[in-house]
């Protein structure tokens, strides 16, 4: 059976969402998401710190 697919130790840096997810292969992977309307920015990494340097130093366009 698959493990589910949510997110935990959420955080938020400024405008942007840090998550910690299990992929279906339970992996985990971390996420760096902005909330902004018509940013689009998103993306995941293989380490929390990677996935929160992205959040300390993005800069939303929108």
């Amino acid at each position: 059976m698959p493990l589910s697919n949510r997110y935990r130790r959420v955080i938020r840096i400024g405008p942007v969402k840090v998550a910690t997810y299990y992929t279906r292969h339970g992996i985990d992977r971390h996420t760096a998401a902005c909330t902004a309307p018509g940013c689009g920015f998103s993306a995941d990494y293989r380490d929390r710190a990677a996935a929160e340097l992205a959040a300390r130093t993005h800069h939303c366009s929108a």
